[in-house]
């Protein structure tokens, strides 16, 4: 058995859902951090994946009152607001949806081949990012997180999120798209 690459370029969620300027969820720097998710992207070649985040047919749980809040996100997976915006539609690797804001499963775990190392980039630091790191941390993978290839809700919530993830240190190390591209290059 091979061992598995060092690392992974895991990229969260980068939907016309949270691109958009008009939609409930836009991410206000979402242009800004998929600008460093392209610069990104090459250095991991074929060791990209992208995740997308649909919701359930049916809420169910915690989820019904959540989604009596936000009624406008109850549209089927292939929705075109579900869908990856350009160019994170046509890189090469796997797509990984989920109807859950954590996106660190199994499933995921095996689209990365068992690799214990990622790079998590991607939208909302103060949501997805933040449930997909916690849950790989405690799964023992090493997460680095360029700071500035993700987007929050609002700046504000971007910050609050990157604060609480730098308390996992060093499982989860806060660092730049520079930073990154540098140690590869």
């Amino acid at each position: 058995m091979t061992a598995p690459a060092a690392d992974w370029l895991v990229a969260i969620d980068l939907q016309h859902v949270f691109a958009d300027p008009e939609s409930p969820w836009g991410a206000p720097r979402f242009a800004e951090a998929a600008a460093a998710v392209v610069r990104l992207a090459p250095a991991f070649g074929e060791r990209v994946v992208r995740t997308r985040w649909v919701a359930p047919a049916e809420p169910a749980h915690a989820w019904a009152p959540y989604f009596a809040l936000w009624p406008f996100a109850l549209q089927p997976p292939e929705h075109p607001m579900f869908d990856l915006v350009p160019p994170f539609d046509a890189l090469p690797g796997p797509v990984e949806t989920r109807e859950t804001f954590g996106k660190w499963d199994a499933g995921l775990d095996a689209a990365i081949g068992g690799a214990r190392e990622i790079v998590l980039v991607g939208v909302a630091t103060d949501c997805c990012v933040l449930s997909t790191a916690l849950a790989a941390a405690d799964a023992g993978v090493r997460v680095r997180i360029p700071v500035d290839a993700c987007a929050g809700a609002s700046d504000e919530d971007h910050e609050r999120a990157l604060a609480a993830m730098a308390l996992y240190a060093p499982l989860i190390e806060l660092t730049t798209t520079d930073a990154v591209l540098a140690e590869r290059a």
